[in-house]
């Protein structure tokens, strides 16, 4: 079979920040890694899930709502994937990302969708988890721009 896009980037020289994953006609996937490929330190599951009810929440509640498609978590437990039409420039999907991560950061309050009859995994969350990976994405991305958001040879 043919390798897939995502398994032809270089994970030894990944590191975390935000990346243009692929395009496919008026669909972009954005890569968001927060944590370094194959370094033994992975996002717990309890945080990632929160991260992925947060931030999905967020974007589809921002006033680009109409362009977000998808927002969920890499198996690999090293990132997210958010897909969005290409009516989303670059650095609008950067600075929405940033916007949301500082909301992570900030958030208090009941998880979004965190009930039994509202998620499938309703007891695996971690919002103080989930809020210290606001804040250290905000950190990596604080000076990120357009061409920061090409994968590094």
């Amino acid at each position: 079979m043919k390798k897939i896009a995502s398994f032809t980037i270089n994970h030894d020289t990944l590191t975390e920040g935000i990346y243009t994953s692929r395009i496919d006609g008026d669909i972009v996937t954005y890569d968001i890694r927060m944590r370094k490929p194959n370094n033994g330190n992975y996002l717990e599951t309890g945080a990632l899930h929160t991260v992925e009810h947060l931030f999905a929440t967020y974007v589809r509640n921002s006033p680009y709502a109409d362009s977000i498609i998808y927002f969920g978590p890499m198996g690999c437990r090293t990132g997210c994937y958010l897909i969005v039409r290409d009516s989303l420039k670059p650095q609008q999907v950067i600075d929405l990302v940033k916007e949301t991560f500082e909301f992570i950061r900030d958030y208090e309050g009941e998880i979004p969708g965190d009930k039994k009859e509202e998620c499938g995994n309703y007891l695996d969350h971690d919002l103080h988890g989930a809020k210290a990976e606001g804040k250290t994405m905000c950190r990596v991305l604080n000076d990120w721009t357009v061409e920061d958001l090409k994968y590094k040879d």
